[in-house]
């Protein structure tokens, strides 16, 4: 399956690569627009909090490194990125996103159609399995997921005292948009 963008045939594996590194910036301008000592803040009770959600961000980031490396990604139920001994402080979680990124990026650039065309698995544990797909399609559903959550925590930034940022074009805090 190829995408024509400006007249350039595009295989499936490089219109996600284009896709991923433009939903990239807006996600780093998220984390960044997070009030500092308010990552506790939920807007109700069974809502994930603020950390959590941005932890999540992160922790999607090492589970397509781990697809891309392995063909299979691990879900753990909290689906959080924390050093062992204690929770992340917002900006280890910002370090970490952008080492990840990097990484991915790396893979990303050397995965050649047949490995985004492999079958991939998401597991939970040892053995459960819970999706099988492609890697190509395991790395789809990651981005949305990611892009999806990233939308929460943007409706999470206002009522938390911050100043919501341009994602795709201006907001009411950022009329000038970011670049």
């Amino acid at each position: 399956m190829t995408t024509q963008l400006s007249g350039i045939a595009l295989s499936n594996r490089e219109f996600f690569i284009r896709r991923w590194e433009q939903e990239s910036p807006g996600l780093l301008r998220v984390l960044r627009a997070l009030p500092f000592g308010r990552l506790a803040y939920r807007p109700h009770p069974r809502s994930r909090s603020a950390g959590e959600l941005a932890a999540l961000l992160v922790s999607l980031q090492q589970s397509c490194i781990d697809l891309c490396t392995s063909q299979r990604s691990s879900y753990n139920t909290s689906m959080s990125w924390h050093p062992a001994d204690r929770p992340a402080t917002l900006e280890e979680m910002i370090a970490a996103y952008e080492l990840h990124h990097n990484t991915l990026a790396e893979k990303l650039h050397n995965l050649d159609d047949i490995t985004w065309n492999h079958q991939a698995w998401m597991i939970r544990g040892q053995q459960e399995l819970l999706l099988k797909d492609t890697v190509g399609g395991l790395l789809w559903l990651a981005l949305f997921d990611a892009v999806h959550h990233r939308g929460q925590l943007t409706t999470y930034i206002r009522p938390m005292g911050g100043r919501v940022p341009s994602v795709y074009g201006p907001s009411a805090d950022d009329p000038g948009g970011s670049a």
